[in-house]
């Protein structure tokens, strides 16, 4: 596996720490985008997020430890230049099996959100009891769009055929899409997090024992987090979004995680230094709990 070194990879790690053989998380840089509706711009979301990560602290006072002690590698970027839609997917499900079949602790880096496609359904071979969590204002949930069954907006119908989901912090959809709802997932939106404060629990006891977890960085509200490319109003905020996070983490076998959507805006530093920070976050609530 080629991997980035320590003025381009994930944390600016000395290379002790991020070599692929002894570090239990990769971080996969996944700058893709063919099927965005709405703002462009989603491939260079991957680097922006690696440039902010060097500036991300190593200590996480939460935690009371560096979770970057146990090692972190940054693989190269995924390149599928010349591919079509479908072929480009194919191969990031084959790039994503041989990741798989070593044991590590991925976490993808979008990149456009059709990357969940393949590396659910590739993550469902090696993990069984498996389960989605979506954090995403939109339920993705249309079997087609412009042509596609592959669109970003279908990633969830897709996700579907492979195991169950829950979705949560959704603000925009469409009206059939409860219908053919699979019985073993669920959505929930917005509106009854706000009027309902059981709502973790009930996100928590719909997830199975292994979960594979889908971030959209529109789940966050758009004050916080405007480099994206559909941005909804009425998100959620940062302690309420980790505090989901660590019961999840906690509480679940969380076997591989990706961040997608980050748009950059020129001049506007914050989104991706955001997302980098969700990123080692996530790493440590897996390694530090």
């Amino acid at each position: 596996m080629q991997y980035l070194n320590q003025n381009e990879n994930f944390l600016g790690l000395v290379d002790e720490l991020a070599a692929f053989e002894t570090a239990p998380t990769v971080v996969w840089p996944l700058p893709y985008e063919a099927t965005t509706t709405y703002a462009t711009g989603t491939n260079a979301g991957p680097a922006a997020i690696l440039a902010a990560s060097q500036q991300v602290e190593f200590w996480d006072e939460e935690l009371d430890s560096e979770p970057s002690e146990k090692g972190i590698c940054t693989l190269a970027q995924f390149n599928c230049a010349g591919l079509n839609h479908e072929k480009a997917l194919n191969k990031l499900a084959d790039e994503a099996e041989r990741l798989f079949a070593e044991d590590k602790f991925v976490l993808s880096l979008g990149g456009e959100h059709s990357v969940t496609i393949p590396l659910v359904q590739q993550a469902a071979k090696y993990w069984q009891n498996l389960s989605v969590l979506q954090l995403d204002a939109h339920s993705d949930l249309r079997e087609s769009y412009e042509g596609s069954p592959l669109n970003h907006a279908c990633v969830m119908a897709r996700v579907a055929e492979t195991c169950p989901f829950v979705s949560v912090g959704l603000r925009s959809g469409i009206q059939s899409e409860r219908r053919n709802l699979r019985p073993d997932s669920r959505l929930i939106y917005a509106w009854q997090m706000q009027r309902d404060q059981s709502w973790m629990d009930k996100t928590l006891a719909a997830l199975a024992e292994n979960v594979y977890i889908t971030f959209d960085l529109d789940f966050f509200d758009p004050s916080i987090m405007p480099a994206v490319g559909t941005p909804e109003p009425g998100g959620f905020f940062w302690y309420e979004t980790l505090a989901l996070l660590r019961r999840v983490f906690a509480e679940c076998n969380v076997i591989a995680c990706d961040i997608v959507e980050l748009k950059p805006i020129a001049g506007l530093q914050h989104p991706e230094f955001l997302a980098a920070k969700l990123a080692y976050k996530m790493i440590g609530y897996k390694f530090g709990l």
